[in-house]
């Protein structure tokens, strides 16, 4: 038996940094404090998201990695409740800017970094002005606790980045999020269709999934996102398993056996069945009918 409690946060976040940082680090020490091991905040939880516009000024937000102040501060955190903490940011890198999540270890070290590999552009979620495509690619990460796949927001819809996590050796997979209302069409609500499609990523490759996403509306000049929350863990088989509301800060915690799932993804097949050898239309942009 090899058991590890997961969480998931959720909070709205301000212009006041070093507040809404506090924030993540009150949720992130209850939930420490109710026995999670991995905790996980949502994409981007220093400021309000910003990509909602196009503008400029954002583009002064990146950091880089080095020495970053959150993310120093949450190395200290991590290390001393001893529990992985992925750390989402607007990371600079020479004159490339990326979406960038660093995962923490239990002792604080660096386990690994993930760049957001798909990048959207639609009104409201306008992240093509400010983040290059990541190149990090999809890695399972050894933590002290289990090995993490990690994909970030828009890379939650593509079931080929869960498949290649857990390929790559991935026990669980994490989403960090920023989700919410459409201000092109206010009355259009994706929640339910955002959860189904990653509890199919969990059924399908026979993995817990945690998502955190933020809550709260924030306006930017004429720009409107009310954000849903409604973060969730999901069960090896899709299952739901916990479930936040829309609009109340907090965090959830469950606990899975990792030899348990390990042993179902043996046994179901579904890795032993495949054939890749028939996949190739998913290396083309057109489907190889070009």
């Amino acid at each position: 038996m090899r058991n590890v409690t997961l969480a998931a946060l959720q909070f709205a976040c301000s212009w006041d940094t070093e507040a809404t940082v506090d924030t993540a680090e009150h949720w992130i020490r209850s939930a420490a404090a109710s026995g999670a091991q991995v905790v996980l905040p949502q994409e981007l939880f220093e400021t309000p998201y910003f990509c909602s516009v196009q503008d400029p000024r954002f583009l002064a937000l990146a950091r880089p990695l080095k020495d970053h102040p959150t993310v120093e501060r949450m190395r200290s955190l991590a290390r001393e409740l001893g529990i992985v903490l992925p750390v989402s940011v607007y990371e600079l890198a020479g004159c490339a800017r990326f979406n960038t999540t660093v995962i923490l270890d239990a002792d604080g070290r660096t386990a690994g970094t993930y760049r957001k590999s798909h990048i959207p552009q639609n009104p409201g979620y306008e992240e093509k002005y400010y983040f290059s495509p990541g190149d990090s690619g999809f890695h399972a990460i050894e933590t002290a606790f289990g090995r993490l796949g990690l994909a970030i927001c828009w890379d939650q819809w593509f079931p080929e980045a869960a498949r290649a996590l857990v390929l790559a050796g991935a026990e669980f997979l994490l989403y960090p999020t920023a989700i919410g209302s459409e201000p092109s069409d206010p009355s259009y609500d994706s929640m339910a269709h955002w959860q189904t499609v990653m509890r199919g990523h969990a059924a399908a490759n026979l993995v817990p999934v945690v998502a955190s996403n933020r809550i709260g509306t924030e306006i930017e000049r004429s720009t409107q996102i009310t954000f849903y929350g409604s973060s969730f863990i999901a069960g090896p088989t899709g299952e739901m398993v916990r479930q936040a509301g829309r609009t109340e800060a907090g965090f959830l915690t469950a606990t899975f056996d990792l030899d348990k799932t390990d042993a179902l993804r043996r046994t179901w097949g579904v890795f032993r069945d495949r054939r890749p050898d028939l996949y190739t239309p998913l290396t083309t942009l057109d489907g190889g009918i070009g």
